[in-house]
């Protein structure tokens, strides 16, 4: 009999091959990777709505156990790809999202704070918000998959279904997009 520590200590491909005959092992899956996809799917469209998408990606990579490729022994890129699908669905709250994040006076620091460095980066964010509600959905899919979600180019491309060659194209107009909009267009 597997014990609860031998479940835990299987590959995600290990679990979501046996969740096709048990369903619970699922759970397993779902514990691992649910704050992170919550997380990625706060960042982008807030706390309103990522609860409903994290929760709605583990509905949908449930109904495709089957199909899920058991040669990826990590699930994450793949949950992130689902993730991102349902994120883009919510395009208009985003890109609504960001921009008015771009509004947002810096606040008022507290004397004792490093007043400029907080400003610098207040007019930073603002600045990158804006320039994210800029960006066609693609390429900020593959920017905020590295950049939030931590994942190489090849987990990208392996969670957007795309190639490796796409990604990098997207990820150098987004990332170039980021400098200009700081006024780094010479960094380039």
């Amino acid at each position: 009999m597997e014990t609860d520590v031998d479940v835990r200590m299987r590959t995600d491909a290990e679990l979501i091959a046996a969740a096709r005959r048990s369903p619970e092992r699922f759970a397993v899956v779902f514990d691992r990777h649910y704050a992170r996809i919550y997380a990625y799917a706060a960042r982008r469209l807030g706390r309103d709505l990522a609860e409903d998408v994290a929760s709605e990606t583990f509905l949908v990579a449930f109904s495709r156990l089957a199909g899920y490729d058991p040669a990826r022994p990590d699930a994450g890129p793949w949950l992130y790809g689902i993730a991102s699908n349902l994120i883009a669905r919510h395009g208009r709250a985003e890109s609504r999202r960001y921009r008015a994040m771009s509004k947002v006076p810096p606040e008022r620091p507290a004397a004792e704070i490093d007043v400029a460095g907080r400003l610098d980066a207040a007019t930073a964010r603002g600045l990158l918000a804006a320039a994210l509600a800029r960006l066609a959905g693609p390429d900020r899919d593959v920017l905020l998959l590295v950049a939030w979600a931590g994942l190489s180019q090849p987990e990208v491309a392996t969670a957007l279904d795309v190639p490796a060659g796409t990604v990098r194209s997207r990820l150098h107009r987004a990332r170039r997009e980021m400098r200009t909009a700081l006024g780094e267009e010479d960094a380039l």
